[in-house]
């Protein structure tokens, strides 16, 4: 199934394949401060609809993650990274979906604080 997502204003859309069986709460400094519940995908599976030019990425700690998020509304849809594998993969900020009830996805809680 395709679903689709944005950011709060819509400066930021796109589509993405599959289900969401579950997602990761995070307690990492960003993540908790957030509220992300990140469905994790590899990036063959994602597809951004608006130009590149519309999203600002962040940066921290290892340089890993690609935080990437509106600088209009401020909310973070997705980030980017490379699997533990060496896959990319897109981390779907569930909450930005919308035909998906977060309330019914099961959460897998993550100790993002400790790593």
């Amino acid at each position: 199934m395709t679903h689709t997502g944005s950011c709060h204003c819509g400066n930021i859309k796109f589509e993405v394949e599959g289900d969401p069986t579950t997602a990761l709460a995070c307690n990492c400094s960003i993540c908790s401060r957030k509220g992300t519940l990140l469905w994790f995908v590899p990036s063959a599976q994602f597809n951004l609809l608006t130009p590149r030019e519309n999203i600002t990425t962040y940066m921290f700690n290892k340089h890993i993650i690609k935080h990437q998020f509106c600088g209009v509304c401020g909310v973070q849809p997705f980030g980017e990274a490379i699997d533990p594998k060496g896959n990319p993969t897109v981390a779907v900020n569930i909450r930005c979906l919308e035909d998906i009830d977060p309330l019914a996805v099961p959460v897998h809680h993550y100790d993002g604080k400790s790593k």
